[in-house]
Formats: structure tokens, C-alpha cells, sequence
């Protein structure tokens, strides 16, 4: 809105009004906003859920330290979520239509968190929302930001069709005008772009068709899954909060290089137009996370809940759809990954154990896997890996983790280059 205001403020020479035409200046005004809005406003919130007596339950666990976290004010994503909307809409570009998915997504992912906080809260239900309708929410979602990529004629591309050479350099020009395309970057491939399209390339004239229903339902997939798998990573004071800042920086730039022709060309990958746009969402939506973490930081004076993890999760996955590059969503969200990992390889293994020899036997010592870390290994739980023998404190383990975000943020980010 104020990006509005000092542009019609513009036309009659306001001092300063000039400074909204360029992106970074919004970027940094963004981050800012989110980041200070997210301390001051969150100190307000987390009184009212306490007033409230809005407290975490917590699980029988038998970890260390798990029962002060008892009554620890949940449903703190309220936080993270209006941080993000109110910096965005003061300082974005309102009518891109990437803006305006994100704006969706999150008001969308929001509601569903807050709806399965809710139901464990108020209505005494451990368990929350039923599982079969957060997946149909989640899969609404994914639908929403398909079809519209499909039928928007603002969610265009430019292919990078052709590469120049030299010893040194190496770019790609566009030919073309804008097309809507299937198409999307495959890291560590020299000719880096995939069509989704050549999947279903034996059904000939109806390829196109089927290529876009292709799309959708990988959409959908991705939200789901990244939504889900980040709701896991929540269970340790800052873990989820921070590993996401670190997603929400490289997302952010791979957006505005995306909606560079030169940055584009030079990393030989397809132009975006109006992708850059995100840089100022990705900067809000970094704030907002730093900032909760003032509060979410061990030990925890507030949780971010379903209401916050949910969000998350599904935000990097849309995100990564918009600008093409949801094939390095498995690096860029490695830890989140990895931890849905560990419980699907936990759960098959104890149920094939147990149907094979009677008695289901564990990989881990615990799962999510950040759990496995809090367990020692002294052989008091039967699982195939120990280590380490020494169980690990809670602020160690989440910094490793997010040292860890990090590494795979950058190669990430290297992979537009290495190959």
C-alpha cells in the first residue's frame, strides 16, 4: 500500500517518494518491518494466549527437560503470519500475481493451522484436525496455485534457448516471446531445464493437456509434502523458525535472479518476469521468522504450533513452484526432509519387524530424528543406530541443524552453476 502511496506522491516530487520504485530499497524496508513487527507486536500476542491460558501439552517423551515446557503459550504462528501479511502488504506490489498467491497461501495455510491448533486446544483433542482433511486443505491449496499458473496470463516465462561461450563466461540468450510452459530447473544438468511435458510426450496431440495436469499434481504434491515435513521439524525451541529463515533467504534470491533477464542469462536459466517481486515477500517472510525467534529461542517463551509450522512449510513449497525450482526443494529443504524421512523409515521398518519376527524393532532411538540426538546410546533402546552414546542438549543440536540448513541453502544456490 505504501508502495501506492509514495508512487502517486512521486508525481508531485515528494522528497523520498522515488526510493519505492527500486525493489531492494522495499526488500530491506520489508525485512525490517517483519522483523520489528514479529518483537513488539509478539510481546502483545504471547501475553494474550497466556491470559488465555492458550499452553502447549506435552508429550511423555522422557526427555530432558520436556516438563518445563509444559503450559508454554502455543499457536505462536499468529505471529509469524501477521508480521508477513502486514510487511508485504505495505511494501509489495499488490496486483503481481505472484504476490497475490503468496498472499493467499499464506492467509490459506494460516486458517488450516489455526483450525488444527483449535481443535487441540479448545476442543480437549489431542489429535487436531483430522488428518484426511488437513491433506484435502493442503491439496485445495496445491490446486488453486496450479490451475492459476495454467490459466493467468501474468504467470509467463521466457526460455533460456540459446548459450554463447567464451573461455570463461557462459550465457544464454531468449529468444521468443513469453509462453506458458511445464518447464522447471534440474539441478547438476547442463542443459538445466526439465519439461514435465516429456513425460507424457507418447500421448501426442493431447501431450500439452496432460503435461499441465502433470504440473498441477506435482504442485500439490510439494505443497503437501513440504507443508507436512516441516510441521515435523517443529519440535525442538527454534529449530523450525530458524532452518526456514535460512530456506526463506536462498528462495528470495533464486526469485530475483529469476526475474532478471541479465542475472538469468547469466546463470543460463529461464527468466520469470515479475518474479523478482518476490524478493520483497521472501524479506518479509525472512523477518518474520528472525524475529519470532527473539521469542522461540531456548528455551522457548512461546510455540509456533500447527498455526506456524503448517504455514511454513507450505509457503517455501508454493514459493519454490512459482519461480521453477521446486526440483531443489529436496537440497534447499534438507533437514525437513530428512526429518519426514526418519519417520517414514521408522515406522516401515518397526511394522516389517514386527510382522516378520513378532517384535517391531527401531532404526532410530526416536523419531523425528531430531529426537534421535536427545536419546543416549547406551543401549537402554533397541534400534540399529546408537550414535551418539552421549545424548546431546537441545541448543546443540538445533544450532547443527541450522548449520546445516545453511550448507545446503548455498549449494542450493550453487547448483545454477555447477554443472
Amino acid at each position: 500500500m505504501l508502495y501506492y502511496l509514495f508512487n502517486y506522491l512521486d508525481k508531485f516530487d515528494f522528497p523520498g517518494a522515488g526510493m519505492f520504485h527500486y525493489i531492494m530499497f522495499r526488500t530491506a524496508m520489508a525485512a525490517l518491518f517483519s522483523l520489528l513487527f514479529s518483537i513488539v507486536v509478539g510481546k502483545w500476542i504471547i501475553r494474550k494466549l497466556q491470559a488465555k491460558q492458550i499452553g502447549e501439552t506435552i508429550r511423555d517423551l522422557d526427555l530432558e527437560g520436556q516438563y518445563s515446557k509444559r503450559g508454554t503459550p502455543t499457536m505462536g504462528g499468529i505471529i509469524i503470519i501477521l508480521s508477513i501479511l502486514t510487511s508485504i502488504l505495505l511494501f509489495g506490489k499488490l496486483e503481481n500475481i505472484y504476490v497475490i498467491l503468496m498472499i493467499v497461501s499464506t492467509i490459506w495455510l494460516g486458517a488450516l493451522g489455526f483450525t488444527d491448533d483449535y481443535i487441540k486446544i479448545f476442543k480437549k483433542d489431542k489429535k487436531g484436525l483430522k488428518g484426511k482433511y488437513k491433506i484435502l486443505a493442503q491439496i485445495g491449496l496445491g490446486l488453486i496455485i496450479g490451475i492459476t499458473l495454467y490459466m493467468s496470463p501474468n504467470a509467463v516465462m521466457r526460455e533460456n534457448t540459446e548459450i554463447k561461450g567464451t573461455d570463461f563466461v557462459e550465457q544464454a540468450e531468449f529468444r521468443g516471446g513469453e509462453i506458458k510452459s511445464t518447464k522447471t530447473t534440474i539441478p547438476f544438468v547442463k542443459n538445466n531445464n526439465f519439461d514435465y511435458r516429456s513425460l507424457v510426450s507418447f500421448m501426442g496431440e493431447y501431450a500439452d493437456e496432460a503435461a499441465w495436469i502433470l504440473f498441477i499434481a506435482v504442485v500439490v504434491l510439494i505443497v503437501t509434502a513440504v507443508s507436512n515435513s516441516a510441521n515435523l521439524t517443529d519440535g525442538l525451541d527454534g529449530l523450525a523458525s530458524g532452518s526456514s529463515a535460512s530456506i526463506g533467504v536462498a528462495l528470495g534470491l533464486l526469485a530475483y535472479v529469476s526475474g532478471r533477464v541479465d542475472f538469468a542469462s547469466y546463470l543460463n536459466i529461464m527468466y520469470i518476469p515479475g518474479s523478482d517481486e518476490l524478493l520483497v515477500f521472501a524479506a518479509a517472510f525472512v523477518g518474520a521468522t528472525v524475529g519470532f525467534l527473539w521469542y522461540n529461542a531456548y528455551p522457548a517463551q512461546v510455540f509456533m504450533g500447527d498455526t506456524g509450522s503448517l504455514t511454513l512449510g507450505g509457503l517455501i513449497g508454493v514459493f519454490a513452484v512459482l519461480i521453477h525450482k521446486e526440483l531443489l526443494l529436496p537440497i534447499l529443504c534438507g533437514v525437513f526432509f530428512v526429518e519426514a524421512l526418519s519417520v517414514i523409515v521408522q515406522v516401515t521398518y518397526f511394522r516389517y519387524t514386527k510382522k516378520k519376527y513378532g517384535e517391531g524393532k527401531r532404526v532410530f532411538k526416536m523419531t523425528p530424528l531430531h529426537h534421535h540426538f536427545q536419546k543416549p546410546g547406551d543401549g537402554s533402546i533397541d534400534a540399529l543406530i546408537q550414535k551418539p552414546f552421549k545424548a546431546l542438549t537441545e541448543p546443540k543440536i538445533v544450532t547443527r541443524f541450522w548449520l546445516v540448513g545453511m550448507i545446503l541453502a548455498v549449494l542450493a544456490l550453487a547448483t545454477l552453476k555447477m554443472r
